[in-house]
């Protein structure tokens, strides 16, 4: 902790999305209402996962850990927000906004690399659709998933042990509504070259890598599907595919522009509402994009709710 005793700043102050008393309100409310929207989406899918044995497949599987992702990832910020906005305390201690950068990016990597598993097997059931039981077995799939927390731990880890080594000189106010990497490596007095290799090299091994995985998968399954002579075979193949696809541009069009710029282009509108995209309305429009449009997700979302089993949408 290096940074931190050379650090004259103990605290940080998150000057928010506004300073307007009115549009605090509305902000608070919106807010909160996305964010119990999105928890009780995400956790209505996981449930509705787990109660229904149809649904115990990789796909799903990968589906209901993408959803504990996205509770915990939005609940790594919009608390905090939604406190400030209540005591009219913006600050926010040396540590927590720490643990809150370390925490952000934990998740942002699970998600992204979980959005790759999930490509992979939709390729692998397209492409491979008689080897997929075979290919796709419990024991791949938790290794998939379980590689996923790993890498995007150590990444976390990585840039936040990093973030200790810097001195910030005083200049405290972070123009966002959480601790975030580019905002605080423009506040750092030290130098931060560090810091933004690795965010050029670890985070595009995050970041950048998976998606031109999800790329090439698409691919070879729009290949394949070309190939289907039926017209309901390919609508089917596009169904299937469509809401994963909608979300991997929801999530690495913004996240991309905002983590793999040069920080001297960034502004903090621009950073800001790129952001609230991928961190708050992505999270909270994922259920509605995997269960819209799926016939099982609603049916066992259907019998969790009303209880009445063989009872489909």
């Amino acid at each position: 902790m290096e940074g931190g005793n050379q650090s004259g700043v103990s605290e940080f102050i998150l000057l928010g999305l506004s300073d307007q008393p009115e549009q605090e309100r509305i902000l608070f409310f919106l807010f909160l209402l996305m964010y119990l929207i999105s928890g009780l989406g995400n956790l209505l899918i996981i449930l509705a996962i787990y109660s229904d044995p149809c649904l115990h497949t990789p796909m799903y599987f990968f589906l209901s850990n993408l959803s504990l992702v996205d509770i915990c990832f939005t609940s790594t910020t919009i608390p905090k927000m939604l406190n400030n906005y209540i005591s009219k305390n913006r600050t926010i201690p040396y540590a927590g906004c720490l643990a809150q950068v370390f925490f952000f990016l934990w998740f942002a990597g699970m998600d992204s690399v979980l959005l790759t598993a999930m490509a992979y097997d939709r390729y692998v059931a397209i492409c491979a659709p008689l080897h997929y039981n075979t290919i796709m077995t419990p024991k791949v799939c938790a290794l998939l998933v379980g590689v996923s927390w790993f890498w995007a731990y150590n990444n976390a880890l990585t840039h936040t042990v990093l973030l200790t080594r810097l001195s910030f000189c005083g200049h405290n106010e972070i123009p966002h509504f959480f601790c975030d990497l580019s905002p605080l490596l423009k506040l750092a007095c030290s130098d931060t070259s560090i810091n933004d290799l690795m965010i050029y090299t670890m985070g595009a091994m995050t970041t950048v890598v998976p998606f031109i995985g999800i790329l090439i998968s698409y691919v070879y399954i729009f290949m394949a599907v070309l190939q289907i002579s039926s017209v309901s075979g390919k609508q089917k193949a596009f169904s299937t595919c469509g809401s994963h696809l909608t979300v991997v541009c929801l999530f690495y069009g913004t996240i991309i522009g905002v983590y793999f710029n040069p920080t001297s282009t960034h502004t903090a509108q621009r950073d800001t509402a790129a952001t609230v995209m991928y961190t708050v309305v992505t999270p909270m429009l994922n259920p509605f994009i995997y269960s819209l449009r799926n016939k099982d997700m609603k049916g066992a979302l259907r019998m969790l709710i009303t209880k009445k089993p063989g009872f489909i949408l």
